[in-house]
């Protein structure tokens, strides 16, 4: 893996680091293409230091099973504080069959170590029920942007959520 950038765009500060960046539960957005064109899809995903793991379902693991060549994008973004960062991946990713560890690694990211609390609508993930795979995206490029500014007033006073637009 070769990183191709690393930029902080305002201000000279220190870059974040890489692994402590995607050890975050921040969604990934997978972009591959299907029989039709481009197509991206909003991931939970984990980063072992070297490779990027996620489970699929029907539709994206097909299309990279055709065409294994992908890009996955991860953003930290909030406009309260004005933290904008970015690391984008260009690279080539495996379908693998699923593996249950796996999965488990990733959900505990997401829903905490506390498997009795995760919400039962993935009970299938783990039942063997559902037709998962995994997929397995080993990032050739990365780049690594931090385009954090300073926030307005009217940025400061806001909160994200779904009750805050």
């Amino acid at each position: 893996m070769k990183v191709v950038e690393r930029k902080v765009s305002a201000g000279g500060g220190e870059i974040f680091d890489l692994d402590e960046f995607l050890s975050r539960p921040l969604f990934a957005h997978l972009a591959h293409v299907s029989e039709h064109g481009p197509r991206e899809s909003p991931v939970w995903f984990h980063w072992d230091g070297a490779t990027v793991w996620v489970i699929g379902g029907d539709s994206f693991p097909a299309n990279l099973k055709r065409e294994p060549q992908c890009a996955a994008g991860v953003i930290d973004f909030d406009v309260a504080t004005g933290r904008c960062q970015h690391v984008g991946m260009r690279g080539t990713a495996e379908v693998l069959p699923f593996d249950v560890a796996v999965a488990r690694t990733i959900f505990r990211r997401y829903m905490g170590p506390d498997e009795a609390d995760w919400d039962r609508r993935f009970d299938d993930v783990f039942d063997g029920s559902a037709k998962l795979e995994l997929v397995r995206f080993t990032p050739d490029t990365v780049v690594i942007r931090d385009q954090s500014y300073t926030p307005t007033a009217w940025a400061r006073e806001r909160k994200q959520g779904p009750d805050k637009p």
